[in-house]
């Protein structure tokens, strides 16, 4: 594995980004996949209908739990397209029967419901990992992205059967109109004397079509999302760059040593040889102070105070008092206190501690309970009092919404006027002024508790609480014209712009607007 042969940037990514990149590559390379998945499942899901011809149900679960074991061909095959080495049709179909030989029966039995089978598969396929090793590669990748592996089998389950029901429901409009007539379903669940195998089996073959399409897509988002954990792990962007730059670098380096040996004149120098001398050869070993007793003299002194105290208690004791030894605990330890540490240390006395503990638990959450029930009347005023405590506050108004200014400064003192002005050079500006004006007047003179987040919807839904129908109508008008302006470009005629100043004078009046 080269990462300078990488057909996509390497970098640390977000999760979803990660599962985002998987889609892109599965669409890069989707013939490639979808053929190769097509020729291996199709033919498997043909010779287990054919099997079990009255079982439809026992042969589409099978399918299903052999889900693992086509999973390994998509996986090759991203692993060869992400570093630059597609394979073609042939080699990916030869090298599927050589990568189902490691740990198949792991994968089809204890490891068959993992959610997070996806991000995992690559470590026993590509890392060729096992026992112990495999488990201390897991420990670390999971460390981070399980939560979004999981997921993605989580969406993937309910994407395969969302797309599964949606076939048959295409086969069931496809019906001819005559069919469908004479051909209900629910003759074909009460039918008892026909044989309506062939339907099952038919409804087990969309099935198969929905993962040639879905499940090279759900491989690719696990290889992705292992890929991006891996390059957080072993920093591989960092790699690439020091790559980059020794390559970038190596040329002049040469270059520059090369220059500076044919400069530098030629001097004679004697170079003294001298053997390395490690902590463990014999000339140190003949010293008074040896390598290995340095090395026992330091673990010793660690073993002793103050870096390591040890102490093992098998007694209760109080206040105070020091361990000198089993003699002196004997000696100084009353019977009843000996009794009572036996009965403490008793499996029965755990398991009283344990009811004890209940009951405690219990009397607290009953006596809670019932003082909620005997001032359920206060608590009841408090709650319903709680809104027009709230009402007190006085809140700072919102200064904009959907981009527009709802301060009155701004405002020309006649919005009308202003508005008819500029119809005929900006009618954009001419729209946004007149709907500017109705916010801030309902912000400020119908004082509604607009939001720097409410939609045209919800403004028009406030402005119906008001119970003023000449106002909601008007309303209703300018958001639909303001609308088709902002989201579809679409301004209004030229007769319903003058409707629309000529509707704003009658109800705010033919002056100022503030």
């Amino acid at each position: 594995m080269r990462l300078s042969d990488a057909s996509v940037v390497i970098r640390p990514r977000p999760t979803w980004e990660a599962m985002d990149l998987g889609v892109l590559l599965s669409q890069r390379h989707r013939r490639l996949l979808m053929t190769s998945w097509a020729i291996v499942t199709l033919p498997v899901f043909a010779l287990l209908s054919v099997m079990l011809w009255d079982s439809p149900s026992l042969a589409v679960f099978i399918f299903w739990w052999l889900k693992p074991a086509f999973d390994r061909l998509p996986l090759y095959i991203l692993s060869k397209v992400m570093f630059g080495e597609t394979p073609t049709l042939k080699q990916a179909l030869l090298e599927w029967l050589r990568l189902l030989r490691p740990q198949l029966l792991a994968s089809l039995t204890w490891r068959r419901l993992s959610p997070s089978r996806s991000f995992l598969m690559p470590v026993v396929q590509l890392e060729g990992l096992s026992g112990e090793a495999r488990q201390q590669r897991l420990q670390v990748l999971l460390q981070r992205d399980a939560g979004a592996s999981r997921w993605l089998t989580i969406i993937g389950v309910h994407l395969e059967s969302a797309l599964w029901i949606g076939l048959m429901v295409l086969f069931y409009l496809l019906l001819p109109q005559q069919v469908e007539l004479d051909w209900s379903w629910q003759t074909l669940i009460t039918a008892a004397t026909q044989d309506w195998r062939w339907l099952e089996h038919l409804t087990n073959a969309f099935y198969a079509l929905v993962l040639v399409v879905w499940e090279p897509i759900y491989v690719a988002c696990g290889f992705s999302l292992y890929l991006n954990r891996r390059t957080v792990l072993e920093a591989w962007d960092i790699e690439l760059v020091f790559r980059r730059l020794r390559q970038r670098l190596s040329g002049a380096a040469i270059a520059l040593l090369l220059a500076t040996f044919l400069l530098t004149p030629p001097v004679q120098t004697a170079w003294a040889v001298e053997p390395v001398i490690s902590p463990d050869s014999p000339r140190l070993l003949d010293q008074p102070l040896t390598s290995q007793a340095s090395r026992d003299s330091i673990k010793a002194i660690l073993e002793q105070p103050p870096f390591k105290n040890k102490e093992t208690v098998t007694r209760y004791r109080f206040g105070d008092e020091q361990p000198t030894g089993e003699t002196a605990d004997d000696s100084q330890t009353p019977e009843w206190l000996k009794a009572l540490s036996k009965l403490l240390d008793s499996q029965r006395f755990d398991v009283l501690a344990t009811l004890i503990e209940v009951l405690l638990w219990s009397t607290v959450m009953g006596g809670l309970g019932l003082l909620i029930w005997y001032y359920r009347d206060g608590l009841h005023a408090l709650v319903s009092r709680r809104p027009a405590l709230h009402r007190k506050i006085a809140r700072p108004l919102p200064q904009q919404a959907f981009g527009l200014d709802l301060n009155r400064e701004p405002l020309p003192a006649d919005i009308a006027a202003s508005a008819e002005s500029l119809w005929q050079s900006n009618p954009r500006e001419a729209l946004g002024l007149l709907y500017r004006a109705l916010l801030s007047h309902l912000l400020h003179d119908f004082n509604i508790a607009l939001k720097a987040a409410d939609t045209e919807g919800q403004v028009l839904a406030r402005v119906e609480q008001l119970q003023q129908p000449a106002l909601l109508a008007f309303s209703k008008n300018l958001t639909g014209h303001w609308q088709n302006m902002a989201y579809g470009h679409r301004l209004p005629p030229a007769h319903l712009q003058q409707e629309l100043c000529d509707a704003w004078r009658a109800l705010f009046g033919p002056g100022a607007a503030r």
